[in-house]
């Protein structure tokens, strides 16, 4: 009966329980549902409106592109009257060398009938020139109000993008002619992939022209009537593209409203929140599909935070009401464990009355119940006499046998015990009376006492409930001596640890002062080894500017070009024996990343462009802080392996925030790099086979990537797709851009090759054949040499009373002497000092540093003739301004 109630209990509780439960999780549900919806509907709006600035913002930097162009009278003249051959090659050039610094996709001239007269494609084999765009819309919006736009597929091209016309007046103010320019947007797309959302745009027919995913681009969002079909076939916006529709369900989307629905054709793994803006310059709808998985989420939460707080608060009461059951139930234990604490007390002071009273009846005194234990033991009562002891204790002292008695004193143990100088020094009856004293205190105590043989004993004792004491002696000499020996053991022990520290840290000096060899031996390696490269170049410019076979010069440059591959070997080499020894200096300040950005974009996007790539460069307005000459090694390394291995697509550099930080990413449409693989490639020497790039490398470019960053303690990144392509990262730190000062830079002025004919320099090298090389092209630029030998030659010249030379080529290394000490000697012979141009392979910054003091030129071997050719120019014209 009792647990048929106790059940019914419980099951009242657990469905009361279970009831709040679902009665508080059904309107926190939906109340975090639309508030989720809410907050997520702002978000997507504040999202659309980034996206529709950005899309504005690359259309309008373009748009008044057309609008200068119209205004130009050799474009104003070509469509007034058909252009001459010449004329057109001369307006093609000009359209071409246009495109190339706005970096359109197409510009093309149009005349009244819709002819395009020159297009800045005209070399290529889908050029516009020629071709009839009269029936395009932006050609006939242009012709009749003066400009048009029009986005769709180019017929010649096949490219789509978004077409901006702008009519030219001739010189009656009648409309002659249309200037168009040709914009692409699929780098809109690129970036709307960074997202998580899908993000289409649609024209005025309901068309999806653009899509963050492929296979929702050319999808109409409704039906097309029978005259948007034909207004299509008419202007051919898409070609031959064939427009499927978007299946989805709900309700369809409207500008500015959030729907939420499912997209059945192509599906998405679950519904979406639409929401769309008007572009209404364009005619056009940009639209937004976030996941719901958030709001649900949200939802889920508020639903499982009201249940929760439910079950917390019903958790709280049975706690509550169980701490009550449970105070009772101890209150009562409480007084039934005092009731049985009390019987046991009473039976153990019984059995211990009868313990004592055996051992006063007994004649010898030896309890039979002590004579297992191992430890001596000897039983006092309150008047401090005997009662009781084992064989043990009589054995541990050597007690005669009629000293240990029933009721015989314990004092007269202590005196017997004193005069064998068991109770260590000092007066006899002190240490009794102490002894005595404590046993009458009643007090516990555990202490150790050595005896003269060595015996080491244990002294424990414990007062009885009525009255005396209990002693115990146990011996622990064996105890003793082993942990005197794991004593002696630690200390070895402790002794041998700290002799193999110093060991290891022997050793490890001895592996720094290896390292400083390995690098100073790797330093003067690469000095030997680009000696004769030097010569060798020099060698071969020389030659160059001689021979007229085009196949010697075919040779000659590929030499060049293999002496140029082992030139950037070694210099790599030496890059990293410098990173490794901690010789690099480090210039960290705040600087512009914009410039240097798009100076590596230039400088990459010619090699791109050879290659058949587009290399792209996201501006930037940025500010960083870190040494600028060590991120652009960085950045050119990343660049240069982009360039090599990929084959096909784009590269593209850019950057973005990161917290504190900026991230400066790389990205290229390459083959990818395994995951296995991915952390094998920052080591030197390593090339991946299946990157597709026939160029000769050593593979140790990001090996000097991962050096540098570390020495700045810039994380690097890789994110990688086989198939797909790659993405490099470099974290650097924000810089502020109050700190950041324009420096205003010195007029460099143009080089003149005037000032080398009939100049006089010295070569002065410890290398034979370097001197020999210097000499045949200094020659071949016209120039007098009439010393290229070592130091001692170079004394003996200036000695004899030759005047100074105007320049002066100076080695660091030569020999016994250093260039700047040996330059010294030789100018206290002459009365004004030539320029001179410091030649070394040595790459110690301190070098340079030196040549920048006194003013000299700085070139490191191996030399690349025109940068050899332009510096002895600049200081030609810097001594002649300084003699003015």
């Amino acid at each position: 009966m009792q647990g048929t109630h106790r059940r019914r209990r419980v099951l009242s509780v657990l469905a009361l329980t279970l009831g709040g439960v679902a009665a508080m999780a059904w309107p926190a549900h939906h109340w975090g549902w639309q508030r989720a919806m809410r907050q997520e509907t702002a978000q997507l709006q504040r999202q659309l409106e980034l996206h529709t600035q950005a899309l504005q913002q690359l259309i309008d930097r373009f748009r008044t592109l057309p609008e200068v162009l119209a205004l130009d009278p050799q474009l104003r003249a070509a469509v007034v009257a058909p252009p001459t051959p010449g004329l057109q090659a001369e307006l093609n050039r000009r359209l071409e060398e246009a495109n190339s610094v706005t970096r359109a996709s197409t510009l093309t001239l149009i005349d009244r009938r819709g002819i395009a007269i020159a297009a800045s494609n005209w070399r290529e084999p889908t050029s516009n020139v020629g071709e009839n765009y009269a029936f395009r819309p932006y050609v006939q919006q242009a012709l009749r109000h003066g400009r048009g736009q029009f986005y769709g597929i180019g017929l010649t091209t096949g490219e789509p993008g978004y077409f901006l016309s702008q009519a030219i007046a001739g010189p009656d103010g009648d409309i002659a002619g249309v200037v168009v320019i040709k914009i692409e947007l699929d780098a809109l797309e690129q970036e709307w992939l960074q997202g998580q959302d899908v993000v289409l745009a649609s024209d005025e027919h309901g068309v999806v022209f653009l899509a963050s995913q492929p296979r929702l681009r050319y999808r109409t969002l409704a039906p097309l009537g029978a005259a948007d079909l034909r207004e299509l076939a008419a202007t051919k916006q898409y070609g031959h593209q064939e427009l499927k529709p978007l299946h989805f369900r709900g309700d369809p989307p409207r500008s500015g409203a959030a729907v939420r629905l499912r997209l059945d054709d192509p599906e998405l793994p679950g519904p979406v929140l639409w929401q769309a803006t008007e572009l209404p310059d364009e005619g056009w709808q940009l639209h937004l599909l976030h996941d719901t998985a958030a709001i649900e989420a949200a939802a889920r939460g508020a639903a499982l935070a009201a249940g929760g707080g439910w079950l917390a608060l019903s958790f709280l009461l049975l706690f509550v009401q169980q701490r009550r059951r449970l105070a009772a139930l101890r209150e009562r234990s409480r007084r039934e464990l005092e009731a049985v604490l009390q019987q046991h007390a009473r039976e153990l002071r019984t059995a211990q009355d009868g313990i004592v009273q055996a051992a006063q009846q007994a004649e010898t005194g030896l309890a039979r119940s002590l004579q297992h234990l191992p430890q001596g033991v000897v039983i006092i009562d309150a008047d401090l006499r005997i009662v009781a002891w084992n064989s043990r204790y009589i054995e541990l002292f050597r007690f005669p046998p009629d000293l240990v008695q029933v009721g015989r004193p314990i004092e007269d143990v202590f005196r017997f015990n004193a005069r064998r100088g068991l109770l260590g020094p000092g007066p006899v009856e002190e240490a009794i009376r102490r002894r005595l004293d404590h046993l009458r205190s009643g007090r516990p105590h555990l202490r150790e006492s050595e005896k003269e043989d060595g015996t080491v004993l244990e002294i424990r004792g414990n007062p009885l409930p009525d009255g005396g004491f209990v002693t115990s002696y146990a011996d622990i000499t064996s105890y003793k001596a082993t942990a005197r020996e794991l004593r002696s053991l630690a200390d070895a022990l402790e002794k041998r640890i700290a002799e193999r520290t110093a060991d290891l840290e022997q050793a490890r000096q001895e592996a720094e002062r290896a390292n400083r060899h390995k690098t100073r031996f790797v330093a003067a390696a690469v000095h030997d080894l680009l000696q004769p490269l030097n010569a060798a170049r020099m060698f071969l410019s020389a030659l160059r500017g001689r021979v007229q076979d085009p196949q010697a010069l075919q040779a000659a440059d590929r030499a060049d070009n293999a002496l140029a591959a082992q030139d950037a070997i070694l210099n790599s080499l030496l890059d990293i024996s410098r990173l490794e020894s901690g010789a690099y200096q480090v210039d960290v300040r705040d600087f512009e990343l914009g410039p240097l950005l798009q100076a590596l974009a230039q400088e990459f996007g010619i090699l791109a462009a050879s290659r058949g790539l587009r290399l792209e460069s996201i501006p930037t307005r940025a500010v960083v802080r870190t040494d600028e000459a060590l991120l652009r090694r960085i950045l050119q390394n990343l660049l240069s392996n982009a360039v090599r291995y990929t084959a096909r697509g784009r590269i593209l550099v850019g950057c973005r925030r990161a917290g504190d930080r900026l991230r400066i990413e790389v990205l290229d449409t390459g083959p990818g790099i395994a995951p296995n693989r991915q952390q094998e490639i920052f080591e030197e020497f390593r090339r991946l086979d299946d990157g597709g790039s026939a160029e000769p490398g050593a593979g140790l470019g990001l090996a000097i990537v991962e050096r540098i960053a570390r020495l700045l303690d810039h994380p690097i990144g890789l994110r990688s797709r086989v198939g797909r392509g790659s993405a490099f990262s470099i974290e650097v730190p924000r810089g502020d851009p109050a700190l950041v000062r324009a420096s205003a830079e010195l007029p460099v002025p143009a080089p003149d090759d005037s000032l080398l004919h009939g100049c006089t320099v010295w070569c002065v090298d410890d290398d034979a054949r370097v001197c020999e090389a210097s000499r045949a092209l200094l020659e071949r630029w016209g120039c007098q040499v009439p010393l290229a030998a070592g130091a001692q030659g170079a004394l003996d010249l200036a000695a004899s009373g030759v005047e100074a030379p105007q320049l002066m080529l100076l080695d660091v290394q030569l020999g016994e002497w250093r260039g700047p000490q040996l330059f010294d000697e030789l100018a206290a012979h002459w009365p004004r000092p030539p320029q001179v141009v410091l030649v070394t392979a040595d790459r110690d910054e301190a070098v340079r540093a030196l040549a920048e003091e006194r003013g000299w030129g700085y070139l490191s071997k191996p030399v690349r003739p025109p940068a050899l050719r332009g510096l002895m120019t600049q200081l030609l014209l810097r001594g002649s301004a300084a003699r003015h």
